[in-house]
């Protein structure tokens, strides 16, 4: 009998990555289940390159260690990877290949290849077909990247800050994308991004990383319950102590009034305060800074 353990898609064990004396990572332990969309987190030099380097196999943990499908990622990578689309930050690809031929290429060198479900996805995306791909723009180089990584149907999708660069428009074709194989296929998804407001309808778990450690692994229902946004006018004359009992995550007053988000207990008895739905990004913002949280 193959036990929980041995079939979560992905298990990372007190991760830790270090480069001469700068620690990366430090003991990040997380699991993500089966059909599950993580979003990975963070601000810039957070860590998560790193992380997911380790995750795909591309670099061996200083500490710790990385499972796929039960196995060690670094020793097993070569029987795991046929299990795992990926699509990378900066999608690269022979720059003098069209989409056409990367299709036919990449088709071949799969077991598996859903060139049907391929073929649809460039047509949907509007992808000129016989353009070689450098001269493809940003956002068309991205889609690309998807529907090739799509295209052998795994298990495991890998997209690290796929929508980076994109305008609007893009991102969304993205993540409908990526809403109709959830539901088709039920395909597990780890994802990194800055497109904080766009994973939000997306994600189940979030982990945050920040300088290193992981200081937030919890669904995105559980995060947004146990946190809330409360905000007051000037006349309310509400003051710190009047918060303490709530404890405050983060708060600040000025002439318009002020605003705080509260980590227990439920602050709508308290009068003058007004209890607010709060976002993935404000929730974000709150815990790491303020600084480079949107593309």
């Amino acid at each position: 009998m193959i036990s929980q353990v041995e079939t979560l898609p992905v298990a990372c064990r007190q991760v830790g990555v270090r480069y001469g004396r700068t620690q990366a990572v430090e003991e990040a332990t997380f699991q993500v289940e089966p059909g599950q969309v993580y979003a990975l987190l963070g601000r810039n030099g957070s860590g998560k390159t790193s992380l997911v380097r380790c995750l795909l196999g591309h670099q061996k943990p200083t500490a710790g260690r990385v499972e796929l499908y039960g196995q060690d990622v670094w020793s097993a990578r070569q029987a795991l990877m046929h299990r795992v689309g990926v699509v990378a930050e900066e999608p690269d690809a022979p720059p003098l290949m069209t989409a056409r031929q990367l299709v036919r290429f990449c088709g071949g060198l799969y077991p598996s290849w859903d060139q049907a479900g391929v073929d649809e996805r460039l047509d949907r995306f509007r992808i000129p077909l016989d353009l070689p791909f450098g001269r493809l723009s940003r956002g068309q180089k991205g889609q690309v990247a998807l529907a090739l990584a799509l295209g052998p149907e795994p298990d495991l999708l890998v997209l690290d800050d796929p929508t980076l660069g994109l305008d609007a428009v893009a991102r969304r074709e993205v993540y409908d994308e990526l809403l109709g194989e959830l539901a088709e296929r039920g395909t597990t998804v780890f994802i990194t991004t800055h497109d904080l407001a766009g994973i939000e309808g997306l994600a189940d778990r979030i982990g945050i990383l920040h300088q290193g450690r992981l200081l937030v692994d919890a669904s995105l229902e559980d995060l947004k319950a146990r946190h809330r946004k409360v905000s007051w006018a000037p006349s309310q004359a509400v003051a710190p102590t009047d918060l303490a009992p709530f404890a405050p995550l983060w708060s600040r007053t000025g002439s318009l009034g002020g605003e705080a988000i509260l980590t227990q207990g439920d602050p709508s008895q308290l009068p003058g305060l007004q209890v607010h739905p709060l976002s993935l990004e404000e929730l974000f913002v709150a815990l790491v800074g303020e600084a480079e949280v949107a593309s």
